[in-house]
């Protein structure tokens, strides 16, 4: 006879929450897991009134999206989170916001309209800072890996190493002068990057660019993520996630003048 999982009340999710914070700073560096360690441990001292699966070990009913590797910084990450009594969206980033240390902050929180989150996240915008390489040989550089029709990287994955293409997932790339946080020259690479399996990443893109115009930056470039969201394949730009949850505001008011 199998063993049956213990009975227990369960409370249900009345509410269901998307969070956009930051990773900055030094925190680029940290693992993701350790960065869902910080933000339980966050939701706990802020006393989040958290949604728990049943069964032998309950969770936290959290689901992260499209988190940015270790090393790469971020303006646009995301999660969403299931409650079981209705929160003020305001209120709760601001006590949130203050639970977690420097460096990972929250933006935005907003009801979540109907529809996966993982969904609308179909495209990344990331920047890119090449210390030691000018915005010219930058431009020259992804101009000939724009005008390839695939171009194949090789990555250590969990199963061993992997080829894929790198070029057919780059929707923009583009070059720009600017200069680093100590105020030295540096070249500057916009990337927008379709959401593929397995994910092309700026480290992949730069493998791309020494493979086919011996772009080799002399010092670790320093990676951000500005967006993430819906793909405008016309325009190529990253849409805001969260435009049609902010839309729905109106009618969850409504519903409930009054949340906590």
């Amino acid at each position: 006879m199998s063993r049956q999982p213990p009975v227990r009340d369960v409370a249900p999710t009345v509410q269901k929450l998307r969070v956009r914070y930051a990773k900055r700073g030094r925190l680029r560096f940290t693992s993701h897991r350790d960065i869902q360690r910080a933000l339980e441990r966050a939701l706990r001292r802020a006393g989040v009134p958290m949604a728990y699966s049943a069964g032998f070990t309950p969770h936290p009913k959290i689901s992260y999206a499209g988190a940015a590797a270790m090393g790469s910084a971020s303006e646009a990450e995301y999660l969403e989170i299931s409650v079981t009594e209705r929160l003020d969206p305001a209120r709760l980033r601001a006590s949130l916001d203050a639970a977690l240390p420097p460096g990972l902050d929250v933006i935005e929180v907003v009801e979540a309209a109907p529809g996966a989150l993982a969904d609308l996240l179909q495209a990344s915008e990331w920047q890119i800072e090449l210390p030691g390489v000018s915005a010219g040989q930058a431009g020259a550089a992804t101009a000939m890996l724009m005008t390839e029709s695939a171009v194949e990287v090789e990555r250590m994955m969990k199963s061993g190493p992997r080829r894929f293409d790198a070029r057919g997932p780059i929707v923009r790339l583009a070059a720009d002068s600017g200069s680093t946080a100590s105020g030295a020259p540096c070249a500057i690479l916009r990337a927008v990057v379709r959401h593929e399996t397995p994910a092309v990443r700026p480290d992949d893109i730069l493998t791309a660019l020494r493979q086919v115009a011996g772009l080799t930056p002399p010092v670790p470039p320093m990676v951000t993520r500005l967006a993430q969201g819906p793909l405008d394949p016309e325009s190529g730009t990253v849409a805001d996630p969260l435009a049609a949850d902010r839309a729905s505001v109106g009618d969850a008011v409504a519903a409930d003048p009054h949340p906590r």
